[in-house]
């Protein structure tokens, strides 16, 4: 019989994995990791407001992840680079969070659990939240998962068709908001874009369909978690950087062995 905290631990990662893996297509396809980026390093700010209002921390991140999303979307019109825009929100954020967090006072915090993740510390209740949330975040890609495609193929073609790309753009934001609020306790605020675009960017080789691609990046995302936990506990590895290099190994071969594939 496996201890409880490995089952709870690797239940942990499959929800992330769920969660993170279909919409990780969707900012592969649309190019958006830097914005995955500016709204997990804002996590850490959502840290600091739960802890100093005594919200529940998914509370906490989930507001401020989704404030974060929403001014990006609203500043990227400006006349200023995305690229840029998002490199000085993303570190802002993340140092304004660190800043925030060490001026609580009489808050005892451990930041390198939030900055990389404490899967083997996850609760019975913080597995209902993160599944709970990977729930909905799968139930928002499926309810809207035509017209998601549609706009993120053509934003003209989408009007067209009757479709509002903005709303789509904001079920997209609330969806990576939710991702970001129960992936942080498992692979941290540093590392929770990389569960987004990693398992995606493995797959996209081997689909034909993009809904093949989902179904692969999920399977690739989960294999990542547990071979990640695997390892950790093999060579007592930190747990969430250990599933993030674990990804990265998986892209690797990916990238290797998918033009012989082909060639084939």
């Amino acid at each position: 019989m496996m201890d409880d905290f490995i089952v709870r631990a690797a239940l942990a990662g499959l929800g992330v994995a769920f969660a993170a893996a279909p919409l990780g297509c969707f900012v592969v396809w649309r190019r958006m990791a830097y914005f995955g980026d500016a709204t997990s390093h804002a996590a850490i700010l959502g840290v600091a407001l739960a802890l100093a209002t005594d919200l529940p921390v998914f509370a906490g991140v989930l507001a401020v992840s989704l404030a974060m999303a929403l001014i990006i979307g609203s500043l990227s019109s400006r006349q200023v680079s995305p690229d840029t825009l998002l490199g000085v929100l993303a570190h802002s954020a993340l140092a304004l969070g660190l800043v925030a967090v060490s001026l609580i006072d009489g808050v005892q915090v451990d930041l390198e659990s939030y900055l990389f993740g404490e899967i083997l510390a996850v609760t019975a209740h913080d597995l209902i939240v993160i599944w709970t949330g990977a729930g909905l975040v799968l139930a928002l890609l499926a309810w809207r998962w035509q017209a998601l495609l549609t706009s993120t193929l053509s934003a003209d073609l989408a009007t067209a068709s009757g479709i509002s790309p903005r709303r789509e753009q904001l079920i997209l934001t609330l969806a990576l908001a939710l991702t970001v609020a129960v992936a942080i306790k498992v692979v941290g605020a540093l590392l929770i874009a990389a569960m987004l675009v990693i398992p995606a960017a493995t797959a996209r080789p081997f689909a034909r369909t993009p809904e093949a691609m989902a179904a692969y990046a999920i399977a690739i995302g989960g294999l990542a978690a547990l071979g990640g936990l695997a390892g950790a506990f093999a060579f007592d590895t930190p747990a969430g950087p250990s599933m993030v290099t674990m990804a990265a190994a998986l892209f690797v071969l990916s990238a290797t062995f998918a033009p012989l594939l082909r060639r084939g």
